[in-house]
């Protein structure tokens, strides 16, 4: 006899399970706990198997009888019914793991033999940066437009460099999600960053590489010109504010006791103050320098005219002079000193306040350059002592 709706109604929970069979080898199991649970039994290269339709009555009769028709179905194709479903069930669990599931995944694997510090600065962009964009997406449904809208709106705050890395760890991760199926492509290798990213946001200066600053330094240690010139490129590159902000500075801005140079917002780009903590090596230059310049108003007099600040072009030919003509200039240490602190994980924010880099509005004028002092300090001194590292460095 085929099972009936009343039937499953009123049967009630025994000392042992009790099937209710409706034929086809599809039954109703009643436990002791009155559970009413579909079941489908069946043979499969002549081994038995069994198969689970749901619960009754969120799973009504007429619907068990549905699922039976499918499974038979799947049955006469010699597919089997319940590994078919087991392949499904994996298929959609791959089409909800986010773009956040895998980043976890990917990081956790990446960073071994990495540096604890550069490991957490990796960890905060891609929170900061990419997660708040794709990261609840189902990474394997993300296309190439979504990732480059993500990346347009890092360089719309004005930090190129960091949608270009952006760029490089979403790639990383898509490849791991492929590495290990969590998704078919990845999207990151249809484009360059060239395609999406404007190469006018910036303005790229020529510089050295990381691995070739022992050089550079060492070469600058015996510098065959002034005193004063050898001091001021030593200053760029401790300092790492723009060329004009160095040549143009009176010896008035600078509080060598307390450590601190403070220049007026009139000099600035963005016309706001900035304060540059003061190293110990930039002020022991600053010394040498009170020494040789300190009877005039400037930090960096012209040779010819002491009444005017050094020209810009006097910097280009002492870089010229150690034999780095066309490969770095003083603007080159910013790009520099940015990508190797990036790299030694400090604070994307402390960077770009130090770089005079980071937005302001007439509210926050007044205040924002003196943001993050004691960590820029430390970072600043941090700076000074690997610059130090890198002169006694093979080269």
């Amino acid at each position: 006899m085929k099972l009936t709706d009343t039937a499953i109604r009123k049967a009630k929970p025994g000392l042992k399970p009790a099937k209710l069979t409706d034929g086809k080898g599809l039954f109703l199991l009643v436990t002791t706990t009155g559970s009413k649970l579909w079941r489908y039994q069946y043979r499969f290269q002549g081994k038995p198997k069994l198969i689970s339709f749901g619960a009754y009555p969120e799973v009504p009769l007429v619907t068990a009888r549905e699922r039976l028709l499918e499974a038979r179905a799947t049955l006469a194709k010699g597919v089997d019914p319940s590994a078919q479903r087991q392949a499904l069930k994996q298929a959609q669990k791959a089409n909800s793991t986010t773009f956040e599931d895998v980043f976890k995944l990917w990081h956790e694997h990446w960073q071994e033999g990495k540096s604890p510090r550069h490991a957490d600065y990796v960890l905060r962009r891609v929170e900061a940066d990419v997660l708040p964009k794709i990261g609840q997406l189902p990474i394997a449904e993300i296309e190439a437009p979504t990732v480059v809208t993500m990346l347009k709106a890092i360089q719309g705050r004005g930090v190129r460099d960091i949608a270009k890395r952006a760029y490089e760890t979403t790639g990383q991760i898509f490849r791991y999600a492929v590495a290990h199926g969590h998704a078919k492509r990845n999207p990151v290798a249809d484009f360059k960053p060239s395609d999406v990213l404007k190469a006018g946001a910036e303005t790229n200066y020529a510089r050295i590489g990381a691995k070739e600053l022992p050089a550079f330094l060492q070469c600058l240690e015996v510098y065959p010109g002034t005193h004063v010139t050898r001091l001021a490129i030593w200053l760029l590159a401790l300092t790492f504010v723009r060329t004009s902000e160095l040549i143009q500075a009176p010896w008035t801005e600078f509080d060598v006791e307390a450590g601190r140079w403070e220049i007026p917002a009139e000099r600035m780009k963005m016309r706001t103050p900035h304060i540059v903590p003061l190293s110990k090596q930039a002020t022991d230059a600053l010394q040498t320098l009170r020494r040789l310049t300190g009877h005039t108003k400037w930090l960096l007099p012209g040779d010819r005219n002491p009444k005017q600040p050094m020209s810009n072009n006097t910097i280009l030919k002492g870089i010229e002079r150690i034999g780095y003509k066309g490969r770095m200039t003083g603007h080159g240490f910013r790009g520099l000193a940015s990508t190797i602190l990036h790299e030694q994980g400090y604070e994307h924010a402390h960077i770009e306040l130090q770089l005079a880099h980071a937005p302001r509005n007439a509210v926050s004028a007044a205040y924002n350059h003196a943001l993050y002092l004691e960590p820029r300090a430390k970072m600043m001194q941090d700076w000074a002592d690997y610059l130090e590292q890198q002169k006694k460095a093979k080269a």
